[in-house]
């Protein structure tokens, strides 16, 4: 599971190997205690004052570290696990995770205090891009953030899969919805169903002066806080009661907004399901008689509480023609995508199966996770060196009950060579005596790939073992980051177990490619397991170690033989 950077932003100064006390320069906090003013009929702090209040801590951490004006151009999917009372503190920290070229990911952490017993506790935590600013010079080149601590160095890291993830995020949604068209997704008929006409709002606000930041663009924060206003209402129409806002999907700003604008803010409800409803929210802006500009959209998802806390049924909802049963499909399709989502996040690491059901829906979260994960491995620094034999060192970690393993070697071959040849599981029983058999079962895409593959039997008389595994491979995001090859079990319904092997699961494992330079290279094997479930599990660590250096040496000359085979290949198909 990818770290969400709780406990350094809850706990921001530490202190280096040198005895320096260090506090990340970007980071920025805020405390707010809610007022009545701030608050709903409830008395519980509006999500939309929320949302204003996170968005201006994150901009004044991504400006101090810009050292200009930012605007917010992306907010990742965001969970309120709590909501905020009158008389309660708002704790809010932002710090600037990474910076690419001209745009930069900052983490913000909101909790709330209670001021009379003393207690804090978690209310959410999200992601958002922001955008440095065009000076009188021309276009912002960033400076890079450099990580001082393992936390940091794991956000770090974990930033540049997160930007692919965003890229990615709109043409995948789009094609999922766009097949969604499944016996499930079609439109039931309920006597008692709420037309969806019903739920309909339309609201305008008129752009002021301070509703702007200082370069008279609106707000994000602001605009978020309307659209989250117009969206309550919408739900209040269809259960007649107070909603509480529990997730708001990922989405993009299409545009900006400045002083004078009238800003037109829509919402109706799209499906509602037995505890929850999706409202989509759109915003559009114009000034004077030019047309309308769309500036952003979003799905937002409320329950209804009852006395107890717990989420009340709803009402079901009639959707209007042709636009409406698209909108009521396509939330079914949304909410099996946050469902795989939370299922793919929540999952234990110490729960078997450990593999978890491949399907297109939540392919960019599998991914995702795959990827992480190995990520989150390679920047652990509590690794104790247990062996080393011919230029391989073979370092173990046993944390929790789960023991991991890291193998480190340097080869006379090019990074980009080496990441070749590693990442087609085909050739890997050329070198690894534990891959007997390997077949592409899918092709996912460029970068993903799902493998069947056949191990011998680790004891006599006894069956063979097959694995899927979902293949990821990722090229550096520029010359501080290495190649990756991420490896976990998947289920495929295509490929269950048979009778001839016995079915075994990966929990994490794969190879990070660091270029020392342009003809030696940094291979680091790593593997995650408890024991019983990989093949390499054993008490004695003497033969494991035999094992590995055995396989690695295999894996060397491998690659020495293969380089040359590559030379007249052009970097495009490296």
């Amino acid at each position: 599971m990818a770290s969400d950077g709780a406990d350094d932003l809850q706990h921001p100064l530490f202190i280096l190997e040198g005895g320096e006390l260090y506090r990340n320069p970007t980071e920025v906090k805020m405390s707010q205690i809610v007022l009545p003013c701030h608050a709903n009929h409830c008395g519980e702090l509006s999500v939309g004052q929320l949302l204003k209040w996170m968005d201006s801590t994150a901009c004044l951490s991504a400006e101090r570290h810009a050292g200009c004006s930012c605007i917010t151009a992306s907010v990742d999917d965001i969970h309120f696990e709590h909501t905020i009372g009158v008389g309660q503190v708002v704790n809010i920290i932002a710090k600037v995770n990474r910076a690419f070229t001209s745009s930069m990911e900052v983490g913000i952490l909101v909790n709330c205090e209670d001021l009379y017993s003393d207690k804090q506790w978690k209310v959410c935590h999200a992601f958002a891009t922001f955008v440095a600013r065009r000076t009188e010079a021309g276009k912002v080149q960033l400076k890079q953030v450099i990580p001082q601590t393992q936390m940091e160095q794991m956000e770090y890291s974990l930033a540049a899969e997160r930007r692919r993830m965003r890229l990615i995020h709109a043409e995948i949604i789009t094609d999922l919805l766009s097949s969604s068209t499944s016996p499930h997704g079609e439109c039931q008929e309920f006597q008692d169903a709420v037309p969806a006409e019903k739920t309909q709002v339309e609201s305008v606000e008129l752009v002021l002066p301070p509703h702007a930041n200082h370069q008279v663009s609106t707000f994000g924060g602001q605009i978020m806080a309307w659209m989250e206003n117009v969206a309550t209402i919408a739900a209040s129409r269809l259960c007649n009661a107070h909603p509480t806002l529990r997730t708001i999907d990922m989405f993009h700003f299409r545009g900006p907004s400045h002083i004078g604008d009238r800003l037109v803010l829509k919402a109706i409800v799209n499906n509602a399901f037995k505890n929850s409803m999706e409202v989509g929210v759109c915003a559009e802006a114009y000034q004077g008689g030019e047309p309308l500009r769309h500036i952003n959209s979003a799905f937002m998802t409320f329950e209804v509480l009852d006395g107890d806390r717990k989420p009340r049924t709803l009402p079901r909802i009639r959707p209007e023609p042709v636009d409406g049963k698209r909108r009521y499909q396509e939330a079914i399709a949304r909410k099996k995508i946050r469902l795989d989502r939370k299922y793919i996040i929540s999952c234990k690491q110490t729960e078997v199966p450990l593999s978890v059901p491949w399907d297109p829906s939540n392919q960019m979260y599998l991914s995702y996770n795959n990827v992480s994960a190995l990520k989150l491995m390679a920047a652990r620094n509590n690794w104790v060196l247990s062996s080393e034999k011919k230029k391989v060192s073979l370092y173990t970690l046993e944390e929790n009950q789960v023991l991991c393993f890291k193998v480190e070697m340097y080869v006379n071959v090019a990074a980009d060579q080496t990441f070749h040849l590693l990442s087609d599981l085909r050739r890997r029983q050329e070198w690894d005596r534990h891959y007997e058999d390997c077949e592409v079962i899918h092709q996912v895409d460029e970068e993903d790939t799902i493998y069947r593959v056949a191990a011998p039997c680790i004891s006599k008389g006894g069956k063979g073992q097959d694995f899927i595994l979902l293949a990821s491979r990722r090229k550096p995001c520029d010359t501080r980051d290495p190649y990756l090859i991420a490896l976990r079990s998947v289920t495929l319904p295509t490929h269950p177990p048979t009778d001839d092997y016995t079915r075994r699961e990966v929990l994490c494992a794969g190879f990070s490619i660091w270029e020392e330079s342009s003809s030696v290279t940094k291979i680091t094997y790593y593997n995650q397991a408890t024991p019983g479930v990989l093949p390499y599990i054993s008490t004695d660590i003497a033969g494991l170690s035999s094992g590995f250096y055995c396989s690695f040496s295999a894996c060397s000359n491998f690659l020495e033989a293969n380089k040359d085979s590559l030379a007249a290949l052009p970097p495009s198909l490296l």
